[in-house]
């Protein structure tokens, strides 16, 4: 019988999840399929009721359900509950089972370009389940100050506690302030949803410069307007879909307990661009 996977969020139709995973089964010739499955914010528990109905195996969790998935889970790895924040669930016989590989798939395409963290600056726009499990990752990692700026003050002190409570030192900002000090900062990070639908960048890229690394999660548009901006301004750039990649990945293996076709899957992703 074929087991159905899938990526659950609002918005849906840009995902590329489908592509990778489906040329993952085809590589290692399984019995598997992936969709994209759009559940409104708002709608989470019913959504997740229809995916127990059709026995779903596992599923990916993106933008805006990361935090709130949470509370229909049966059970959550350690990085999911320090994290409050899942983006792969496993379902074990019934059981929703929540795995966090955001902050692993966020690190692996820094530590893959030999770029050091410890003692680093950062600049980190959004306050979302995504930045939390950047947040423990640079933690991980050693990371100097943090800056938070986020849209709302309340989501961003939040976030900022939750730094604070990883041995962070960290600071709340604007996102006007947060363009003009910009190139303050080694590490600019954008963990908003703004530049999915085209918008300019949340901050303005002035005072970026080549001192700067500047790593965008939003994976389409690969050339997100602050990806582009910075690139003018000659700053090293890291693209979301790097993470994306690192992130199926772990997620594949967690659901198939075997090695994922990395080959087939970048092939695919970067075939969607």
């Amino acid at each position: 019988m074929t087991k159905t996977y899938a990526v659950i969020g609002d918005p849906i139709d840009h995902s590329l999840s489908p592509s990778i995973h489906n040329a993952a089964f085809r590589a290692l010739g399984m019995d598997c399929t992936y969709i994209a499955y759009r559940i409104p914010r708002g709608e989470l528990r019913e959504g997740i009721d229809s995916l127990r109905q059709i026995k779903i195996a596992g599923f990916n969790v993106t933008i805006p359900h990361k935090v709130e998935m949470i509370k229909y889970l049966e059970e959550a790895s350690e990085e999911c509950k320090v994290i409050g924040a899942t983006n792969t669930v496993s379902n074990e016989d019934g059981k929703l089972v929540g795995y966090n590989t955001d902050m692993d798939g966020f690190l692996e395409p820094i530590k893959k370009r030999s770029i050091p963290i410890s003692g680093a600056s950062v600049l980190l726009l959004g306050a979302g389940g995504a930045a939390r499990a950047i947040v423990a990752g640079f933690a991980k990692e050693g990371a100097g100050k943090i800056m938070i700026a986020n849209r709302t003050q309340q989501r961003g002190q939040e976030l900022a506690r939750f730094a604070s409570g990883l041995g962070l030192d960290v600071e709340c900002t604007t996102l006007e302030q947060a363009g003009k000090d910009a190139g303050k900062y080694r590490f600019i990070v954008n963990a908003t949803a703004v530049g999915l639908r085209g918008e300019p960048s949340p901050i303005s890229t002035k005072t970026i410069g080549p001192e700067c690394i500047v790593y965008d999660i939003i994976y389409m548009p690969m050339n997100t307007d602050l990806i582009a901006q910075s690139k003018k301004n000659s700053a090293t750039v890291i693209y979301g879909y790097e993470m994306l990649l690192g992130q199926a990945a772990i997620a594949f293996e967690i659901w198939h307990k075997t090695k994922a076709p990395y080959d087939a899957m970048r092939k695919a992703l970067l075939g969607g661009f």
